[in-house]
């Protein structure tokens, strides 16, 4: 099924809708781009659900959001299990005003999306490790938080394949040390059926978990050790979950 002439097809058909949906999206939204960065954050949602409803038509992939008792109704830190562009998108489908991912500095560059992510105030960061980077990166974050929005970020830094626990980098235990909010944790198994740098798209169904938040005032060691546990445990449910229902017997 995976090298399959028709998954090939719709995989291909998928990538090219993609790229045009967001060209037209970048022009039909420029006015808000104009306006100002408040206004340009309206963007991000309809574009999102636009290549998410392109995923569905096209390539067959559903999603399920659980645990949505555990958003905050006030700004707070989510952390993410990050496995697949589709994880890019979701959370500015969810949340109103659209939160602020923590990304590499590298993607402001990218015409026409990356000048959007710029004008919407993303926390971008200089991936070199440097300390300056690091207090820039919770400074950003302060005032994204200030205004009212959360702040999203993957912990491990890169996408993992479905089933692989990745290492966290110190950037999530800086940003809880020194904005002093709830973590919350974000499980998935999107992999699963969009894989990373992967040109095919599988049909199937992703799941995105919302776990209960981590309290502000831990100590570092501890709090890196409840994030992990979560978001890694978690994920591997979900991961173990859809693969035994992908291989079940019809």
């Amino acid at each position: 099924m995976l090298n399959s002439p028709l998954l090939i097809a719709r995989s291909l058909l998928f990538n090219l809708c993609y790229f045009f949906w967001s060209l037209l999206a970048s022009l039909i939204f420029a006015p808000l781009f104009l306006i100002s960065s408040r206004a340009s954050l309206l963007s991000g949602k309809p574009w999102a659900l636009g290549v998410l409803l392109l995923a569905r038509i096209i390539c067959g992939i559903t999603y399920e959001i659980r645990g949505r008792e555990h958003i905050s109704k006030t700004p707070v830190i989510y952390a993410s299990k990050h496995q697949s562009a589709w994880d890019t998108m979701i959370f500015l489908v969810l949340f109103k005003p659209c939160p602020a991912y923590v990304l590499k500095r590298e993607l402001l560059r990218i015409p026409f999306w990356g000048w959007y992510l710029w004008r919407m105030k993303m926390v971008a960061i200089d991936r070199s490790g440097k300390a300056s980077s690091m207090k820039q990166m919770v400074k950003d974050s302060k005032d994204v938080m200030a205004s009212g929005r959360s702040v999203v970020i993957f912990p491990e830094g890169t996408r993992t394949r479905a089933g692989e626990a990745g290492e966290h980098h110190p950037g999530v235990v800086a940003l809880y040390s020194f904005l002093k909010v709830p973590v919350v944790p974000v499980a998935l198994n999107s992999g699963v059926v969009w894989a990373r740098d992967a040109f095919i798209k599988k049909p199937g169904h992703i799941v995105l978990e919302f776990l209960p938040a981590i309290p502000a005032g831990l100590d570092k060691e501890n709090f890196s050790r409840q994030l992990h546990e979560a978001i890694e445990s978690n994920s591997m449910r979900l991961y173990t979950q859809a693969h035994n229902a992908h291989h079940s017997p019809a």
